[in-house]
């Protein structure tokens, strides 16, 4: 019986991983980023589920949520980052042969030697376990930091209205989730470096129908369970979050990368930390810029009521219900550059970087459209207040021409991460969301007197100007570390 366990589950596991070395390079993509968007729709809708429920509580309620998010999206920053950070790592390492050539005999070897590789000196199974050990430690950091945190981080959004009380209950109970979440990020950075998008579909569609159930159970009561109200909203995600984590972690510890892991490749390693720290701390930080971005939005949205938050944080689920085939593509072009990078398989690396820009694109121009011409009937579905229809669709008319640019910048950060030079991502992002966020707010709203439309106008001067940076520090990388990204005719010419 014990050997038959043994030959079955790597076939389970191959399945869902796929070599991203090797065959078309669309044919990856579409493998890949099909799941992969469809699990990010059910997360968006999984947030769509939460607006929904606390618009039946009170607009106070949606505005309380729309803090809320703003102020955990610190702990996601961090989840987001670990994980990319080990797809990268580990992806690298699948793609420079180290799993399949260069195995120690002795399995407590986390050092093997490969002349062949210098730069991939750890097996992905090392990488996994420092990864999932490195996340469950960090993650107890910050939950105690959180605590002491949270009222200090909504002092600085300038919340000491009436929904103050809703958003910091709300983050207390939340702080239980946060093992969680960085559980769940670092299992599905291990799987995506494979190949596998699968899985973490699943758990997002799980998550997903379950929050459908939850969310009215807790807030308004059933079967001898008190109505808990606003509260009842956090009381599901924190459930719900510990079931994804523990379903990620199950088969990340049965994928190829983790295969024949011992318990020994749990304990702190410090050379692979720091590579995981090195190659994730860089994106943690972009995305935390955007966390003090949308700080800043809410803090010049402030002097105009709930009314405005609330339509900002409404109109922001819909953008991100449109983002959402684009992401998908940019999502998976990392795994795809880091195995192709690790194998030096240069062209393979210009041509899916092109591909994905170039699709995104298209369908990023149709989702435009959509915003356009269907923006308020979909603000209708979240609110029945006229006035926060209105400013939502304001915000919602300058971002549609906005969403090729997030796209060609997701595309560009993706590249950064695959060919780990994650650092530029930082740089990029403190322009973007804090100096360009924050001084042309200033200057449509202080100097020009724009009121709201000054908020949204920001956003998209920084965004547009924040994109001519990136292409500028895209095309100086690219011709150091890669020798040039080459151009689109790459798809014409590059058989893949």
């Amino acid at each position: 019986m014990p050997q038959n366990d043994k030959t079955r589950k790597p076939k389970a596991a191959k399945v869902r991983e796929r070599d991203l070395v090797r065959g078309s390079i669309p044919e990856h993509f579409k493998a890949l980023a099909i799941p992969a968007g469809i699990g990010m729709l059910f997360n968006t809708l999984y947030n769509v589920v939460d607006t929904f429920f606390a618009g039946m509580i009170s607009t106070d309620a949606q505005a309380g949520l729309s803090v809320s998010f703003t102020v955990f999206f610190i702990l996601i920053a961090f989840g987001i980052g670990l994980g990319q950070g080990i797809s990268a790592l580990v992806g690298s390492a699948i793609g420079a042969g180290n799993q399949k050539g260069n195995q120690p005999k002795d399995q407590n070897e986390s050092q093997p030697e490969n002349s062949k590789n210098p730069d991939h000196s750890f097996l992905p199974k090392d990488i996994s376990a420092q990864g999932l050990s490195f996340a469950t430690l960090f993650s107890g950091i910050l939950c105690v930091a959180g605590y002491y945190a949270i009222p200090h981080l909504l002092d600085l959004l300038g919340v000491y209205n009436g929904y103050r009380t809703l958003a910091h209950n709300y983050l207390m109970l939340i702080l239980f989730a946060a093992p969680a979440f960085m559980i769940a990020f670092a299992a599905n950075g291990i799987l995506s470096a494979q190949g596998d998008t699968v899985t973490n579909r699943n758990a997002l569609i799980g998550g997903f129908v379950a929050n459908c159930l939850l969310n009215p159970l807790f807030i308004f009561g059933a079967f001898g369970i008190p109505g808990l109200g606003f509260d009842g909203l956090a009381i599901s995600t924190v459930i719900i979050e510990w079931f994804v984590a523990l379903y990620l972690l199950s088969h990340a510890l049965k994928s190829r990368a983790m295969a024949q892991t011992k318990l020994s490749c749990f304990t702190p390693h410090l050379k692979i930390i720091k590579d995981i720290v090195a190659q994730g701390a860089p994106a943690s930080l972009n995305f935390l810029t955007i966390t003090v971005g949308v700080f800043m939005i809410q803090y010049f949205l402030q002097p105009f009521g709930a009314t405005a938050v609330a339509a900002y944080g409404i109109a922001l689920r819909i953008e991100q219900l449109i983002l959402l085939p684009g992401l998908g593509l940019t999502i998976v072009l990392l795994p795809i550059i880091a195995q192709n990078h690790g194998a030096k398989e240069l062209d393979r690396v210009r041509y899916a970087f092109w591909w994905c820009v170039l699709t995104g694109i298209g369908m990023m121009l149709i989702g435009a459209l959509l915003l356009l011409l269907g923006g308020k009937f979909l603000l209708g579905l979240f609110t029945q207040d006229p006035d926060v229809i209105s400013t939502g669709f304001d915000y919602l008319l300058l971002a549609a021409p906005m969403l090729p640019a997030y796209l060609t910048l997701f595309a560009m950060m993706s590249f950064f991460q695959g060919i780990k030079r994650p650092i530029w991502t930082v740089w990029i992002g403190i322009y973007r969301q804090i100096f360009a966020s924050a001084g042309f707010a200033a200057l449509f709203i202080y100097v020009l007197n724009w009121g709201a439309w000054g908020v949204w106008t920001a956003v998209f001067t920084a965004v547009w100007s924040g994109l001519l940076l990136s292409t500028i520090t895209l095309i100086i990388v690219a011709r150091k570390n890669i020798q040039g990204l080459g151009g689109p005719r790459i798809l014409k010419t590059c058989k893949t």
